[in-house]
């Protein structure tokens, strides 16, 4: 790994609770409330999400609204684009996303279509880079941007970097509730796929997450040959066979995961 090889915890310092802010802790757990399915919150359902009461939540997002960071329309919250700041300085800043960045502009640019790069979080994929072209999901991705691992393209070749066993372990936590009717709703079908992945060196996916989206991604691999990410090409599934696109698109997502093999 190229990040975080010398950074260094000191573990006494983490168990002394003077160094613990429990305020802190409060509001990073009302943040964290907010999400796609939730981009409205009042009180009581930031109370619920956050599992605080309600009146340490109340003061929580009364400050978020005071500060700048959320909006409040007497009844309703949401969280204003300053939240960002929080979370898209610390992802710029990572090593990794900083290298990937151009190689996805350029893809991007060379074959008209949406690339991005993403790592394993659990049972989610995040993305810290992205290069868009066209809009094929009607929700905007970004990096910081989240989505289930165990029915994307790029989840599935992390999913399949791991031994078996903790990828089934992942897959049989997930939330496998259909998205489409091509979701695949077996968790031993969905280890078909990723085993496949395993063997093929690259995932396929076809309007697993959304009607109309097919991506394919790939490994990216470090110099140890450890895989630190992936990266994937995003299209409409409109006009083209699966086998076209993958005949069409491997090929260019294999050549940067050969050049960026030799430098992450």
């Amino acid at each position: 790994m190229i990040f975080f090889q010398h950074v260094y915890i000191n573990v006494r310092m983490l168990n002394n609770p003077t160094d613990y802010i429990a305020s802190l802790a409060k509001g990073l757990k009302v943040i964290e409330a907010f999400g796609p399915t939730s981009p409205r919150l009042s009180i009581s359902e930031a109370a619920v999400a956050s599992g605080l009461d309600r009146a340490a939540t109340r003061r929580v997002l009364l400050t978020l609204h005071r500060e700048g960071y959320a909006d409040y329309d007497g009844k309703f919250f949401t969280l204003t684009p300053r939240i960002l700041r929080l979370g898209v300085a610390a992802l710029a800043s990572l090593p990794l996303s900083q290298i990937v960045q151009p190689w996805l502009d350029q893809l991007s640019e060379q074959i008209g279509q949406s690339c991005s790069v993403a790592l394993l979080d659990e049972t989610e994929i995040v993305y810290i880079a992205r290069a868009a072209q066209k809009r094929v999901m009607s929700i905007g991705l970004m990096p910081g941007s989240r989505l289930p691992a165990h029915c994307t393209s790029m989840g599935r070749v992390l999913l399949a970097a791991l031994p078996r066993e903790e990828a089934d372990l992942l897959v049989r936590r997930s939330d496998l509730t259909p998205r489409t009717k091509f979701s695949i709703l077996d968790p031993v079908q969905t280890l078909c796929r990723i085993d496949a992945a395993r063997e093929d060196g690259y995932a396929f996916v076809d309007q697993e997450v959304e009607t109309g989206l097919r991506s394919i991604a790939v490994p990216l691999n470090d110099r140890k040959g450890l895989t630190v990410a992936a990266l994937n090409i995003g299209l409409s599934s409109a006009g083209w066979t699966p086998k076209q696109t993958i005949e069409t698109y491997l090929p260019h997502l294999l050549g940067v995961q050969s050049a960026l093999g030799r430098v992450l």
